[in-house]
């Protein structure tokens, strides 16, 4: 047990260093020990390697890699909130990207995120849309595996 709350644990009682390489052990306190800590998962997730704070662009180590994909579906998918509905169900997912109508009658966009749940709003895009649309049939082109999210969120381009 360590008498001093606040320094090192690799200290005996009487403050002599346990370890065999007693010229490295110090008394450190806790409190220096924990911002070496602190600064360490900093430059570390600079680069990506260690932790993802909530809301930034998801890390290749959660075992999905990031994938972004064009889409245009074709039906009655405009004047039918199909757009808004679009949003609201990537943002669901997570994903980030953009839908727009189009002067052909068609909705077209981009998807990025991980694999699952860019496949999760695939099959959504060709089989749900929104409670009034009648989708005939979707197109998915330009699949690529992307290191890093080129969006924020979930837009409606106008």
């Amino acid at each position: 047990m360590v008498s001093d709350p606040g320094v090192c644990p690799s200290l005996a009682k009487d403050g002599a260093p346990r370890c065999a390489l007693k010229s490295f052990c110090r008394r450190i306190p806790v409190p220096a020990l924990l911002a070496g800590v602190g600064l360490l998962i900093a430059f570390l997730s600079t680069f990506g390697c260690l932790v993802r704070a909530p809301g930034l662009s998801v890390s290749m180590a959660e075992g999905d890699t990031l994938i972004s994909v064009d889409y245009e579906v074709f039906g009655k998918v405009q004047g039918v909130f199909f757009r808004k509905y679009t949003q609201a169900e990537g943002k669901k997912l997570g994903l980030v990207g953009w839908v727009q109508n189009t002067d052909q009658g068609t909705v077209q966009g981009q998807l990025q995120g991980p694999t699952s749940k860019v496949r999760h709003m695939q099959e959504w895009l060709e089989t749900r849309g929104s409670p009034k649309s009648h989708i005939d049939r979707a197109s998915f082109n330009n699949e690529k595996v992307i290191l890093k999210l080129d969006y924020s969120d979930f837009q409606i381009v106008k």
